[in-house]
C-alpha cells in the first residue's frame, strides 16, 4: 500500500514563513504603538488646553479674586461683540459660544463650590436668588442662539442679556462674595480655591 508523504518543509521555506510572521507582528506593534502615542498626544493636548484655559482663574488667586477675574473676562467679550455690526455673523456667533464656554464653566465652579458654602455659611436664600439668576443666564444663551444674528433685535438682546449679568455680578462682588470670605478661616478659604479650580479644570 502506498503511502502518501508530505513535502519535507525546508529550512529555507521555514525561515521566509517565520520571517512573513515576525514582520506582521512588527507591523501590527508599531500601528498599535503608534495609536497609543497618538491616544497619549491627544489626551495631553486636552489637558494641556484645559490647564490654558483654567490657568487665569488658577493664578488669581483667592476663590473671589478668581472669580472677579472670570467676571472681568467674559464681561470684555461682550465689549467685543457690541461692536460688531449686522454683517458680522460668524463673528457674533463665535463671540457668543466663547461667552457661552466661559459662562458654563464659572456657572459649574459657583454651582458646585460657592453656593454650598453660601447655603453652609447661612445664606441659603441668597444663594437660591443667584442660582435661579444662572437659569435666566441660560435662557437670555437660548434665545440668542436660536435669533437670527443678522436681526437688530439680537444686539438688543446681547444688551439686555449683559445688563442682568452685571446685576448679578454685583450682588456677588459688592456683597455676597466679601461677607463669604471674611466669615471663613484662611485654611476654609484656600480649600474653597482648590475646588473650585478643581470643578472648572474638568469643565475648561
Amino acid at each position: 500500500m502506498a503511502t502518501t508523504t508530505e513535502p519535507k518543509r525546508t529550512a529555507k521555506t521555514s525561515a521566509k514563513d517565520n520571517g512573513k510572521t515576525s514582520n506582521n507582528g512588527t507591523s501590527l506593534g508599531v500601528i498599535a504603538g503608534a495609536a497609543a502615542g497618538g491616544a497619549a498626544l491627544g489626551l495631553l493636548a486636552m489637558l494641556g488646553r484645559k490647564a490654558a484655559v483654567q490657568a487665569p482663574s488658577a493664578l488669581a488667586g483667592n476663590w473671589d479674586d478668581a472669580l472677579k477675574a472670570e467676571h472681568k473676562a467674559v464681561l470684555k467679550v461682550f465689549d467685543t461683540l457690541e461692536a460688531t455690526d449686522d454683517k458680522a455673523t460668524i463673528r457674533r456667533n463665535m463671540l457668543l459660544a466663547h461667552i457661552k464656554h466661559a459662562l458654563v464653566k464659572h456657572a459649574i465652579e459657583e454651582e458646585n463650590v460657592i453656593y454650598p458654602a453660601l447655603r453652609e455659611a447661612g445664606k441659603t436664600e441668597q444663594a437660591d436668588e443667584l442660582n435661579a439668576e444662572h437659569g435666566y443666564v441660560k435662557q437670555f444663551l437660548y434665545e440668542l442662539e436660536n435669533m437670527p444674528s443678522t436681526s437688530p433685535k439680537w444686539l438688543e438682546k446681547v444688551k439686555e442679556f449683559r445688563a442682568a449679568l452685571e446685576k448679578h455680578i454685583r450682588e456677588e462682588e459688592d456683597q455676597l462674595f466679601p461677607e463669604l470670605r471674611a466669615q471663613l478661616s484662611e485654611e476654609k478659604n484656600k480649600a474653597l480655591t482648590l475646588a473650585m479650580n478643581k470643578e472648572g479644570f474638568k469643565v475648561a
